[in-house]
């Protein structure tokens, strides 16, 4: 295994907010075996990017992709997590860290998004 996917989400103290990363990661880890696959938090949670990252190193990780699990493109996305990359590709050199655009740009995802809007909720 060389590869890493980090999903990276703002974090919450509330942890029933984790379940959608955690469930989306067990669903990345059951469709794609040979990667490994953590969540991290920009915020109000741990892991944060650094530690996620250098655990993956230290178990061989070589290519890291940094998911930005984010609806939006604010402030976060825009300028705080270029900077946490930037800073990631500093202390680890030898390590290619990929950063995908957030989530909700995802054209698939707006799509799917608007699907599930359009249905008519199940009355009992």
């Amino acid at each position: 295994m060389t590869r890493g996917i980090v999903l990276f989400a703002h974090g919450s103290r509330d942890p029933l907010w984790h379940r959608p990363m955690q469930a989306v990661a067990a669903q990345l880890l059951q469709t794609h075996a040979d990667v490994a696959v953590e969540c991290a938090y920009l915020e109000l949670s741990i892991p944060d990017l650094a530690t996620v990252c250098a655990s993956l190193v230290e178990r061989g990780i070589r290519t890291i992709t940094i998911v930005p699990m984010f609806l939006g493109v604010g402030k976060h996305a825009r300028e705080d997590l270029p900077l946490l990359v930037a800073a990631l590709r500093e202390s680890h050199p030898q390590i290619d860290f990929e950063l995908q655009g957030a989530v909700g740009e995802n054209s698939r995802l707006i799509a799917l998004l608007a699907e599930i809007a359009a249905e008519r909720p199940a009355h009992p």
